[in-house]
């Protein structure tokens, strides 16, 4: 049984990337770090296998799942560049 399959190290990684989305802000990290949680409390459950690949399919899952959702619910990102439709030196 390795590390991945137990439950505290994907809640454990879900917060380390949750600080590192603090420190790198810009949503990049968050979807990850809601996957890895969620992740974690499957295991915990008991819901998920112990399989490698079908820990790492669902925590790609729920993290794709996890960033439609902030993306939905935080909108775009403010980083994103404004487009000006007039020049302030036209006169018309």
């Amino acid at each position: 049984m390795g590390l991945l399959s137990v439950w505290w190290a994907w809640v454990a990684g879900g917060f380390a990337l949750g600080v590192l989305e603090v420190l790198a802000p810009g949503y990049i990290f968050l979807g990850f770090a809601i996957g890895a949680v969620f992740t974690g409390v499957l295991v915990g459950l008991g819901l998920l296998g112990h399989s490698l690949p079908g820990l790492l399919l669902a925590f790609a899952l729920m993290s794709l799942a996890a960033w439609i959702g902030t993306r939905k619910l935080l909108g775009k990102q403010a980083s994103t560049p404004k487009v000006w439709d007039k020049d302030i030196n036209d006169n018309n």
